[in-house]
This record gives structure tokens, sequence and C-alpha cells, in this order.
């Protein structure tokens, strides 16, 4: 069959979100620069389409244990997968720097790359990796989450919070009053926060990871 530029970067793409990785993460799983497969690595200058290489699949498959049927399988139901959407990805670093939310905790500017996940998300969520071992045990490098700025908070859920300084937590939350959010760390060598609500730029439920 013939294959288009579009359908080989698609099935990378359902490829990542299978294994439960971003792009850049199936590339560093891949010991491959971690923007090989990025969307900007997609376009020469010239504006011609960029292959990936039949080195750099090879070095996927291999590092995921995957076969060339599984991919292949992937780039022929690429009709099926555009059933899923691409969602905003942000790392962590980047969501502390300004320019990158609004007031509400959505996502603004486009310069963000992007991540094709399971279409069962809420229409405002994005996506954030996780850098780091800050985490752990719950959430380790590399991993995906998708978080929602519109979803109900409810005691006891996984959030995302940045604080009007800039600090992006990923926490447990623990108690949340009229003046303060009390919230437990989610690794037992760091110690829990309260936080005043004046200090809080948005809060967002953790609804999904790839895990």
């Amino acid at each position: 069959m013939a294959l288009s530029h579009d359908q080989i970067w698609s099935a990378l793409d359902a490829f990542a979100a299978r294994s439960g990785l971003s792009p850049s993460g199936l590339a560093r799983k891949a010991g491959l620069d971690p923007t090989t497969f990025n969307r900007s690595k997609r376009t020469a200058a010239d504006g011609r389409p960029r292959w990936p290489s039949t080195e750099s699949i090879a070095k996927v498959l291999d590092a995921t244990g995957a076969s060339l049927d599984e991919f292949m399988a992937l780039v022929a139901r690429h009709g099926k997968y555009k059933s899923s959407r691409n969602l905003p990805l942000i790392g962590f670093a980047q969501a502390g720097k300004g320019g990158f939310f609004d007031d509400g905790g959505f996502p603004v500017g486009g310069s963000w790359d992007e991540v094709a996940l399971p279409d069962e998300s809420e229409e405002k969520a994005f996506a954030l990796e996780i850098n780091g071992d800050s985490m752990l045990p719950i959430y380790r490098d590399g991993d995906v989450i998708i978080v929602s700025p519109t979803a109900t908070l409810r005691r006891g859920d996984r959030v995302v919070v940045r604080t009007t300084q800039g600090e992006v937590l990923a926490k447990e939350l623990k108690r949340r009053t009229a003046k303060t959010v009390e919230l437990r760390s989610l690794n037992p060598e760091h110690e829990d926060r309260v936080l005043a609500e004046t200090d809080i730029a948005w809060m967002a439920r953790i609804i999904w990871a790839s895990q």
C-alpha cells in the first residue's frame, strides 16, 4: 500500500500513546534525541515533508519490544486512530513559566508540542509531561498526565496546582477551606504543603495517567 507522510507520523503518535509516552518520551526510550519526533521536526525549513528514518523506527521497536507488524497495523488503522485527539503537551518546567496559561488555567499561545491520547478526556483538558523523580512512586520521569481545569475537585483527588509565583505541583488534595488548600505529597520524601487560596493561580484535577 502507498504510505503517506501523515500516516507514518500519526502511527508514531499512536504508538507513543499506546506505550504511555509522549513523542519525546518515546524518542528518549529509544535512545534518540528527545526532539526527534517533535512536530517541528516533521517539516523541513523549505516546507518539504520530513519522514522518520527507518533507523529511528527500528530503535523504537527494539526499545519497546514491539514488532514491525504491530507498527504497520497502526499505520493501517490511521483513519480510525483519528478518533483520538491531540492535546496540548506541556512539560512541568514549561508550565511554571509565564505565557502558557490564561487566568482560568487553560493553555494559550500554541507554542507547545502535542500528544495523541484517548478521546475520553474533557474538552478543556491538556497534557503535562512529568520531569524528574519528585513524584515517585506515583508518576515517573516521562509519564504523561491529562489534567482538566474544569473538573470538579474533591478531597482525595490528585491535582496539579500552579502558584502565582510560577511553581507547579502535583499533589493530592487533602483539604480545602475558604482561605487555604492543604496538599498531600505523592512522594513520601517531600513535605505536604499548605497554600493560601490567594497564592494559587489555578488548580486542575488529574483525570488520566499513562501508566
